[in-house]
């Protein structure tokens, strides 16, 4: 009876000593597969990426939102993307779009290329380009966003997406 206890106990120990190795194992691998950020874009593999402005609850009494994107088109080319939407037209209305190559030294994003498109009395602005670039980077696109009515301020809205890798 004692050995058979015995051998419960340590069949037990050792089924509990397995599923704690299993356990920090798998943290590790997570944390590994974990994907870096760098000033609110992570670093993917992805061929594309989307961004959008805030929440309902930053939106303006004219702004609704923003979005940009940024798309790997080619070998080395990218398509990037920016549109502003207001909630009615709008004595003026922009968005301002920046071009980012991440810089592995600096652990930083350097702009390396922007523009700008605005109209007035509209209530929607869009632009895109597609850029040549160097390969072996990661690139991403942010964009600032802004609405005025009179006599109301101009209000300002971001988005930002996620670093591409063009391979």
């Amino acid at each position: 009876m004692r050995v058979k206890k015995r051998l419960i106990s340590f069949i037990s120990s050792f089924a509990l000593l397995g599923c704690i190795a299993l356990s920090s194992f798998s943290e590790v691998n997570a944390a590994e597969n974990e994907l870096k950020k760098v000033d609110g874009s992570y670093l993917t593999m992805e061929d594309s990426s989307t961004g959008y402005s805030s929440n309902n609850l930053t939106r303006g009494l004219h702004l609704m939102d923003g979005e940009c994107s940024i798309t790997n088109a080619a070998r080395d080319k990218i398509y990037a993307y920016a549109s502003t939407t207001a909630n009615h037209d709008v004595d003026y209305i922009a968005v301002i779009v920046y071009v980012d190559v991440y810089n592995e030294e600096t652990d930083e994003w350097w702009q390396i290329d922007w523009w700008m498109e605005d109209a007035d009395d509209d209530y929607f602005v869009i632009t895109s380009k597609t850029l040549q670039v160097e390969r072996g980077h990661y690139y991403r696109v942010h964009a600032d966003h802004f609405a005025r009515k009179d006599p109301d301020p101009m209000e300002e809205t971001f988005s930002y997406t996620n670093g591409v890798w063009l391979p």
